[in-house]
């Protein structure tokens, strides 16, 4: 019997113990700082000479970690890998493949501020958007689990007379995840596990200036039980690795979250027919854009200050959520632009 779905519960700080409990955390993520990351293709590791090297943003000197990077004949074999895999993965039930976002899940709820020290480290985020960020995360992928078993066996439809018609959600194929900095755990997780639990499988490229912890979310995934070939860990440059997958023959759909210019690109690049391509791409992108808070006379003033405030500032304003501009009417302006 599955458990209703709920929010994961964000960290009260306040509390000692939970401070304390974040301060072990970054013990547990220092005591592997600098290690390397190998490519997982297949299910097989494969550690190249060329590396990315992540680095903390708020001290250079501190190296995160040296993943390995992908170059154009890799990837076309995490390809080859992907469209194997999709051949028995599409065909698994619906209830283990959401068995295993539930597991991968638990995993994260266990080691959440580890994953939320790690994004500290990795990003640069403050403990209370890292945490909320690890939170997102486990959000995905509960929620994605119980969608699937949701829609499983499809939608019903009324039939005329001497007619038989069904509805059903069939998985795809293979999907690029081209996953961003800001938010590396929460949507590079959910982006990849909503295509997976699909019956897909994927090749995820993460940002190159976060993947240390998308390493460690594919290293959660093998644990969860996900077999060899379903997700396949290919970082590298945008310019070799993305846009050869995005030009893919075999590649059924892409993920993208990022820039608005990046996201035309890959939208203008994934309309065009490769030789021997047999389906037309989706693209699913979320790019950048302003946010604005809207301010009537009749708010409440002091909420409506703090939240222009934590929305343009929080983590820097580096997040979808972040607001770019307050539209204040001429009734409550000062009052609002002073608090």
């Amino acid at each position: 019997m599955v458990q209703p779905y709920k929010h994961e519960p964000f960290t009260n700080f306040k509390l000692e113990e939970n401070h304390q409990a974040y301060l072990t955390g970054l013990k547990t993520v220092e005591s592997y700082l600098g290690k390397d990351y190998d490519l997982v293709i297949d299910g097989e590791r494969i550690s190249t000479e060329d590396k990315i090297v992540s680095y903390n943003p708020a001290n250079k000197t501190e190296v995160i970690g040296r993943v390995s990077k992908a170059n154009r004949d890799l990837a076309e074999k995490a390809m080859q890998a992907a469209v194997e895999a999709f051949k028995t993965w599409k065909k698994v039930k619906a209830e283990t493949r959401a068995d295993v976002l539930f597991k991968a899940a638990a995993i994260i709820r266990r080691r959440k501020h580890e994953f939320s020290a790690l994004l500290t480290k990795e990003a640069g985020k403050p403990w209370n958007e890292a945490d909320a960020d690890t939170a997102e995360a486990i959000d995905f992928l509960e929620f994605y689990a119980r969608q699937m078993l949701n829609i499983k066996d499809g939608v019903p439809v009324n039939s005329r007379p001497n007619e038989y018609n069904r509805y059903d959600y069939i998985p795809l194929g293979v999907g690029i995840i081209i996953s961003p900095w800001n938010f590396p755990l929460a949507i590079m997780a959910g982006t990849t596990v909503a295509a997976i639990v699909a019956g897909n499988t994927v090749l995820l490229k993460p940002a190159s200036t976060t993947p240390v912890v998308a390493a460690k979310f594919v290293e959660v995934m093998e644990e969860a039980g996900l077999p060899k070939g379903v997700l396949n860990f290919v970082p590298g440059s945008g310019a070799e690795v993305g846009d050869y997958l995005v030009d893919h023959k075999d590649t059924r759909f892409i993920s993208f979250t990022g820039s608005r210019d990046v996201g035309l690109r890959i939208f203008e690049r994934a309309s065009k027919l490769s030789e021997g391509q047999v389906w037309m791409k989706r693209v699913i992108a979320e790019m950048g854009g302003k946010d604005t808070i809207v301010v009537d006379k009749e708010a409440d003033l002091e909420l409506a200050a703090t939240s222009i405030v934590a929305s343009a500032f929080g983590f820097s304003g580096q997040k979808c959520s972040a607001c770019s501009r307050a539209v204040i009417v001429e009734d409550v302006y000062d009052q609002v632009l002073n608090r």
